[in-house]
C-alpha cells in the first residue's frame, strides 16, 4: 500500500506539470508559427493520458489477493504497460507522419523566438520528470510507471528535435524542422517497441534474472541442513517473483526436522529478497 501511495503521488505531480507544459508549448507553437512545437505540445498532452493509465494500473495491481485472483493482481501492471507502449508507438508514428507531410509539402515557415524558448524549457522539464519518475518506478518496481518515465524522456527527445529544427529554421535551414521531427519519431517508436517486448515477457511467466537465481541458490545453501539443491524454478509474476525449490536434506532425520529446514529456507528467501512474493520449498532425501 505504501508503494501504491508513492506511485500515485508521483503520477499526480507529473499530470499537473504536463498539463501546464503542454498548454504553454501549444500556445508557443501557435504564436511562434512552429508546427513542430505544436506537435511537441500534442506529444506532451499524450503524457497526461498515459499517466492516467498508470494510475489505473497501480490501483488495480495493488489490490490484495481474492477468491477470483488467489495469486494477486500484479500482472495487471504488464497489461497496462502494453497499453502505454502502444500509445508510445502511435505518438512516434504521429510525429513522424506530421514531419514527413511538412517536408513533402514544402510549407516550411520561420518560427519565432518563443518557440525556441519553449523547446529549451521543455527539454529541461521533461528530462527532470523522467529521472523523478524512473527513480520512483524502480523503487516500487512498477513496469507501467517505468513506461511512463520513458514517455517523458521521449518527449524530451522530441523537444530536442524541435529545438534543433526551430534553431535551424531561424538560421535559414527551414527543412531541419521536419527532418529533426522524423529522427525523433524513430527514437519514440523504438522505446515503444522495447517496452512492448518487456511487458509481453512479464505476461508469459519468464524466469527471473540469472542474478536473482544465483542469489536464491547461495542463500538456500547457506542454511544449516541443506545438502544441496535438486531443482529451482522461478517465474516473474508482474513485478514480483514466484519460487519453487527442491532441496536435499539428510534422509535419516525426522519429518519435523526436514520441515524446519525447509521453513528456514522459505523465511530467509522471502525476507532477504524483496522481489519474491511467494516461495514453495520441497524436501528430498539425500543419500551419499
Amino acid at each position: 500500500m505504501e508503494n501504491y501511495k508513492l506511485g500515485v503521488k508521483a503520477s499526480w505531480i507529473t499530470v499537473v506539470v504536463n498539463i501546464i507544459l503542454a498548454t504553454f508549448k501549444v500556445m508557443a507553437g501557435i504564436i511562434g508559427n512552429s508546427s513542430a512545437m505544436i506537435a511537441d505540445g500534442v506529444h506532451t498532452l499524450s503524457d497526461v493520458l498515459t499517466t492516467f493509465v498508470v494510475l489505473l494500473g497501480l490501483r488495480i495491481s495493488s489490490k490484495e489477493a481474492d477468491k477470483e485472483h488467489p495469486y494477486g493482481h500484479e500482472k495487471y501492471e504488464s497489461v497496462f504497460a502494453k497499453v502505454l507502449s502502444m500509445l508510445l508507438l502511435l505518438t512516434g508514428i504521429f510525429i513522424g507522419y506530421e514531419a514527413i507531410k511538412i517536408l513533402i509539402s514544402g510549407e516550411t515557415r520561420t518560427p519565432k523566438l518563443i518557440a525556441l524558448i519553449a523547446a529549451f524549457l521543455s527539454i529541461i522539464v521533461k528530462e527532470g520528470m523522467y529521472w523523478y519518475t524512473i527513480k520512483i518506478a524502480r523503487k516500487i518496481k512498477s513496469i507501467s510507471m517505468e513506461a511512463d518515465a520513458w514517455h517523458h524522456r521521449s518527449d524530451a527527445f522530441s523537444s530536442i528535435g524541435t529545438f534543433v529544427g526551430v534553431l535551424g529554421a531561424q538560421l535559414g535551414f527551414t527543412a531541419l524542422d521536419p527532418i529533426a521531427g522524423i529522427i525523433v519519431s524513430i527514437f519514440v517508436v523504438k522505446v515503444g517497441v522495447d517496452l512492448y517486448i518487456k511487458s509481453v515477457k512479464e505476461l508469459v511467466d519468464e524466469a527471473a534474472s540469472e542474478e536473482i537465481i544465483e542469489m536464491i541458490r547461495a542463500k538456500s545453501k547457506f542454511i544449516d541442513g541443506v545438502k544441496g539443491i535438486k531443482s529451482l524454478k522461478t517465474r516473474v509474476f508482474g513485478n514480483r517473483i514466484y519460487v519453487d525449490i527442491e532441496i536435499f536434506v539428510d534422509s535419516n532425520i525426522s519429518v519435523r526436522s526436514g520441515h524446519d529446514i525447509a521453513e528456514k529456507v522459505h523465511d530467509k528467501l522471502e525476507a532477504e529478497i524483496s522481489d519474491i512474493k511467494h516461495c514453495m520449498v520441497h524436501i528430498e532425501p539425500f543419500q551419499k
